[in-house]
């Protein structure tokens, strides 16, 4: 499954760090920032940890509490704290620590340790790791997250291709604020117990899913081996929702998928991009030619994003010379990756995409349509045009911060918007689950066959 938080984890688009500008003696940029993500395949946005500022919740409670027990008790102590209004006047990404939110912080706690009712319930580790997840939350930012040392480790794992867990690729629904099934790996448990694609989540082992962050439901759904994890699920058309028991597994998920179909016509299903997705993308292009091809489709379909780095090396074994996309940051820096053309794709090409093909999955699809050099076939993409990058920190944990955003070779910034495909055609759920027909491959099946008279 996604964790990336993005999802199979995920769900990420991260260049390689080290700009240069990192001045915090506890950023260790030496140590290298680069993962190799939503989403929601889709990656989709829509993904901190908790759902509001810690910070934020403390400076309530502390108020509250004023209010309430100054009425109540004679001679109460009263706790130093800043005004809090000077504190929201200086509560710039420059000020935030200063001497004062140390005072009131340390008013906080004191004022928890003398009337909070049940000391058993006070962790001192876990407050802390709330008070470095609010922080990040507070941005506003779906994709900006603060990771323990533990979340920061299982990304790595997952990133390498093996976890455990059901063998789903999750994202976050950006209209529901549920956790969503994006895609099913091939012979998981996911698979078995008949999930579906566009499944909601709407609860796990009888947790709602609604404002979770997406490394919180995939840390909930995955779980020791031969365990079961318990789903509730909102499938469209069902009139009531299905109950369904998940047995976890250790889950090898291959990133790529090939076979050669009628007429000479190649297929590639990218199901996301990870490590080890540009090897397995080389050796599957290398027999589908081989095998001679007359044409080629490349299903991006479910595919949340991940690695940006790791998408530019496949569109390079595609395009003709010239940019793939660039990135802007905030102080208008821009990177441009680009492609020598050596390798660009000489037979007819479609490229099969969806409202849950996201980020890297979009760079790739963008470029192509931006060349010409193949037509996109389904329905409209997820539409995350920004990038992120994971900085290690020296204690073991991580942040993922968005750092800048994307634009196609004709400078389109897809961001909310999305990519429209050439050929429209939406998915028949019914025909695919029930007779095994998959109308959005056949229709690009037509593109090609069309192509080659």
């Amino acid at each position: 499954m996604d964790s990336r938080n993005n999802n199979n984890c995920y769900y990420n688009d991260y260049p390689y760090p080290g700009d240069g500008r990192q001045t915090n003696p506890y950023y260790n940029g030496a140590a290298g920032g680069y993962n190799g993500n939503p989403a929601p395949p889709p990656s989709q946005p829509g993904n901190g940890k908790g759902s509001g500022s810690f910070l934020l919740g403390m400076v309530l409670g502390v108020a509250l509490t004023t209010l309430v027990c100054g009425f109540t008790f004679v001679g109460m102590k009263v706790y130093e704290a800043v005004d809090s209004k000077n504190v929201a006047k200086k509560g710039t990404a420059s000020s935030v620590i200063s001497e004062e939110t140390e005072k009131k912080l340390e008013a906080i706690e004191e004022v928890i340790d003398e009337y909070y009712y049940k000391d058993e319930d006070i962790d001192a580790d876990a407050m802390t790791e709330g008070m470095y997840a609010g922080m990040v939350n507070a941005l506003g930012d779906p994709y900006s997250v603060y990771y323990t040392e533990e979340e920061w480790n299982d990304m790595m794992q997952e990133t390498a291709g093996i976890y455990y867990g059901i063998g789903a690729y999750l994202m976050i629904d950006p209209n529901t604020g549920l956790g969503k099934i994006s895609g099913v790996i091939e012979g998981t448990p996911a698979e078995e117990a008949g999930l579906r694609a566009d499944d909601l989540i709407y609860l796990v082992e009888g947790e709602s899913t609604m404002g979770m962050e997406l490394s919180e439901i995939v840390s909930r759904v995955k779980g020791e081996e031969g365990t079961k994890v318990h789903l509730t699920i909102y499938r469209e058309g069902e009139t009531d929702y299905l109950e369904i028991d998940v047995e976890r597994r250790q889950i090898e998920a291959p990133t790529v998928k090939y076979e050669m179909l009628d007429n000479k016509i190649g297929y590639i299903q990218i199901s996301e991009f990870d490590d080890v997705t540009t090897d397995q993308f080389t050796e599957a292009l290398a027999v589908i030619k081989g095998s001679g091809a007359k044409g080629l489709v490349i299903d991006l379909r479910g595919n949340p994003g991940g690695s940006l780095n790791v998408v530019v090396d496949i569109a390079r074994q595609i395009l003709p010379k010239g940019l793939i996309v660039y990135t802007e940051d905030k102080y208008g820096e821009r990177d441009e990756y680009t492609c020598d053309g050596r390798h660009e794709l000489d037979i007819p090409l479609a490229v099969l995409v969806n409202g849950n093909s996201a980020s890297a999955s979009e760079i790739l699809a963008g470029a192509i349509q931006d060349y010409g050099k193949g037509t996109l076939v389904g329905t409209t993409t997820f539409g995350k045009g920004i990038v992120q990058r994971v900085l290690p920190l020296t204690d073991g944990t991580a942040l993922k911060l968005t750092i800048s955003a994307y634009y196609t070779p004709k400078g389109n910034n897809i961001h909310g918007v999305g990519i429209e495909p050439d050929v429209v055609c939406e998915f028949d759920g019914d025909a695919y689950y029930d007779e095994d027909v998959d109308n959005q491959l056949e229709k690009a099946l037509e593109v090609l066959e069309k192509g080659r008279r």
